[in-house]
C-alpha cells in the first residue's frame, strides 16, 4: 500500500453534484460503490479492481462501464502492456453530492441509505465489541446544520486522505438528518430580584 499524503494519485474535483437519474442508478449498486471507494486510494485497472473485490473481471468491467457512462469515473492514465493499452480508472470527484433530481415522470429515484449500509457493515464489529459510534440530537437552525455538515465532509475527506497501511479496513459513517426527537421548550427568562 502507498503512503501518499495526497490521495488519490490523480487529479479530480472535490465535489460534483449528481443530478441525473442514470447517475443515481449507478451510485445505487453496492459493487459500484465499492469500486468508487477503492478509487479514492489510487487509480486502478479493471483487473486490479476485480482482484480487490473478488469478482470476475467481466463483471467489474461492466460496472466500470456503467460508472464511466454516468460520468462518475474516467480513464486517468494508460500504459502499454504487450501491445495492449491498459486503462487506469479514477473518480471524477472526491464527493458525489446528490442535488435536485431531474426526471420526466416527476418522481425521484431511491438512493441507498449510507447509514443503513454502515449499520449492516458494522454488525460484526458490534458483536465483537469493536464498534465506536455516537448519536447526538441538537435543536439548531437549518443554516447551522449546513455549516456543521460542511465540517463533517472536511473530516471525511481528511479520513480518506490518511496514508494507507495496516491490514484492516475501517469504515467511517456520518449522517445528519431532521428527526422528531423530543426537545425541551425554550427556557423561561430568569426572574429578576
Amino acid at each position: 500500500m502507498s503512503n501518499n499524503t495526497r490521495l488519490p494519485d490523480y487529479d479530480l474535483a472535490d465535489v460534483t453534484d449528481v443530478t441525473a437519474p442514470a447517475q443515481l442508478r449507478a451510485l445505487a449498486h453496492p459493487l459500484r460503490n465499492a469500486i468508487l471507494e477503492l478509487l479514492l486510494e489510487r487509480a486502478a485497472t479493471v483487473s486490479e479492481l476485480a482482484a480487490a473485490v473478488g469478482r470476475p473481471k467481466s463483471t467489474v468491467a461492466h460496472h466500470v462501464s456503467v460508472l464511466a457512462d454516468a460520468q462518475l469515473l474516467k480513464v486517468v492514465q494508460t500504459r502499454r502492456v504487450r501491445a495492449i493499452d491498459e486503462r487506469y480508472y479514477g473518480r471524477t470527484a472526491r464527493i458525489f453530492r446528490v442535488g435536485t433530481i431531474s426526471t420526466t415522470h416527476g418522481t425521484t429515484p431511491n438512493c441507498n441509505n449510507d447509514l443503513a449500509t454502515a449499520a449492516a457493515e458494522s454488525a460484526p464489529a458490534h458483536q465483537s465489541d469493536q464498534l465506536s459510534s455516537i448519536v447526538r440530537h441538537v435543536r439548531i437552525p437549518r443554516e447551522q446544520a449546513r455549516e456543521f455538515w460542511a465540517r463533517v465532509l472536511e473530516l471525511a475527506n481528511d479520513y480518506a486522505q490518511l496514508p494507507r497501511g495496516g491490514d484492516v479496513v475501517y469504515g467511517f459513517a456520518a449522517g445528519l438528518y431532521p428527526t422528531d426527537y423530543p426537545a425541551l421548550p425554550e427556557a423561561e427568562p430568569a426572574a429578576k430580584d
